[in-house]
């Protein structure tokens, strides 16, 4: 088992029991105990897991775990790149693209300034800033702001989505679930996020590997809803045959 296997593997444990203990890992992983701490202090430090004498515990809030945009930024910096770069080469010249909001999303439009003709429809307040100095027609939702993650939510976000078409949309998540689907912390996000999938005709989730096999509070749209998934190469094996065979396309950085 690969590391980022293995730690997948821990943080699946503990979204099923609640917690994970140190003892136990070792003795059914075979592994030192002094491997299983780091990768529990690992696990930490990214924030899928609490920390505690003897094991670790998921964080304090579980399903409704709502970092802010500001520390999500530090996590997984070196993968979103690789999944922005991606995404941008799906991209062709005169587009309209879709933007949630998130720190990939950021990315992704990060990396779509290479490019001269570009409409972008977005709920993401940091994401039109990031390209306001741009050629590109950019349009926000409108909509009440969650300032937790700079996003326009509610009716309006989700009237004006139903007026619009675009040609690809990059979605990022907070969990992807193969049985559940994809989930986010925030009800209103999840209705915007439903009405961006709704409004494109490319659906394509663009998150880190550590996001798989993972719920989170609130649906969005069921798995095959997806046409395309771009995350990074630390996606478990398993996890990546069981999303080809459901008929997603499937590219790993």
């Amino acid at each position: 088992m690969l590391i980022e296997e293995r730690r997948q593997y821990i943080v699946g444990l503990a979204q099923k029991h609640g917690r994970v203990l140190v003892e136990e890992l070792s003795d059914s992983l075979g592994i030192s105990r002094i491997t299983i701490r780091k990768d529990l202090d690992h696990l930490q430090s990214q924030g899928l897991l609490q920390r505690t004498h003897g094991g670790a515990l998921l964080p304090s809030n579980g399903a409704i775990s709502d970092p802010s945009l500001r520390e999500k930024e530090g996590r997984h910096s070196q993968e979103k790149l690789r999944i922005a770069t991606a995404a941008a080469n799906l991209v062709q010249e005169g587009q309209c693209i879709l933007l949630d909001s998130g720190t990939t999303t950021t990315a992704v439009a990060k990396a779509l300034r290479r490019f001269s003709r570009l409409t972008i429809i977005t709920n993401a307040v940091n994401v039109a800033s990031e390209l306001r100095d741009t050629d590109f027609e950019v349009l926000l939702t409108g909509g009440s702001l969650r300032k937790n993650s700079f996003s326009l939510v509610g009716p309006l976000a989700e009237d004006m989505l139903h007026e619009m078409y675009a040609d690809i949309l990059f979605l990022g998540v907070d969990g992807f679930d193969l049985e559940v689907g994809l989930t986010t912390p925030n009800v209103m996000e999840s209705r915007v996020n439903r009405a961006m999938v709704k409004a494109s005709s490319l659906v394509v989730a663009v998150c880190d590997s550590t996001k798989f096999n993972r719920r989170s509070l609130s649906k969005i749209v069921d798995a095959t809803a997806i046409h395309h998934i771009i995350t990074d190469s630390g996606l478990p094996s398993a996890t990546a045959d069981a999303l080809r065979s459901a008929g997603i396309n499937l590219t790993l950085v």
